[in-house]
């Protein structure tokens, strides 16, 4: 219960070699300390050889401690033994951005749970998004659970902060059409023209997308269902759906 509990706390604890492995690819944070199991000196052997190797390189510390102490320090328990303490990420603002003639960029607002938010990632990366905006509020402070439900794409994608209506309107000023999911005055996302360049904006549950921002949009697409269904997606799972079919229509 205590582990279920800081799921959405603050963490700057990666935990696993996915996590770990995507810090050090990334690029976008300084690795500060490992920390693995001294049990597992054996078992990981390949992993800790590779970590010892880049901590010479990078700087960070090596440490070995019980299994016992990690547990203290993690909300997850996939870890496998193996955590590294990171320290913050710059996210820079969206006007640092240079769009790609043929980019394709998502903005996911509102969603409430750092595991859905990181799920999201994790497909958006799939898909070939070029960058994700987020709002100032956003569950990068849980930078730790995020990465480790976005399978350490939250670490490789570029990231960049904006409010969602100036978002919109420095795509629009780039040439980028603006494509907002919603219901409204919609049409289907299997007949709407998503070819790129294009920006997706994505609302949350409770919230969606405000309508300041849907009177920027150049279109509203809409997920139709496969049956009678009065619940919605989501955001997450709309976020992966509409990727994909930008994927789809761009291949």
């Amino acid at each position: 219960m205590k582990k279920e509990a800081s799921r959405q706390s603050d963490s700057l604890i990666f935990e696993g070699m996915t996590s770990i492995s995507a810090v050090i690819n990334g690029k976008n944070r300084k690795l500060e300390k490992v920390i693995a199991d001294e049990e597992k000196l054996y078992s990981k052997k390949k992993q800790i050889d590779y970590l010892t190797h880049r901590a010479s390189e990078m700087g960070f510390e090596m440490v070995f401690t019980s299994n016992e102490e990690i547990e203290k320090l993690t909300t997850g328990n996939s870890h496998g033994g193996i955590i590294a303490i990171c320290s913050e990420r710059e996210i820079p603002p969206l006007e640092e951005l240079s769009p790609k003639a043929d980019g394709f960029y998502v903005m996911i607002d509102g969603i409430e749970d750092p595991y859905n938010f990181g799920y999201a990632l994790r497909t958006i990366y799939a898909a070939g998004a070029d960058a994700v905006v987020l709002t100032p509020r956003n569950w990068m402070s849980a930078a730790g659970v995020v990465c480790r439900s976005s399978a350490g794409a939250s670490e490789l994608l570029p990231i960049y902060v904006s409010e969602s209506d100036a978002a919109c309107s420095f795509f629009k000023n780039h040439g980028i059409k603006v494509i907002c999911a919603g219901i409204r005055n919609s049409v289907s996302a299997f007949d709407a023209d998503l070819k790129k360049p294009l920006f997706l904006v994505v609302g949350g549950e409770k919230r969606g997308i405000s309508a300041k921002v849907l009177s920027l949009a150049d279109t509203v697409v809409r997920l139709d269902y496969g049956r009678e269904f009065n619940g919605s997606l989501s955001a997450a799972s709309a976020a992966s759906v509409l990727s994909y079919e930008i994927l789809r229509q761009n291949r």
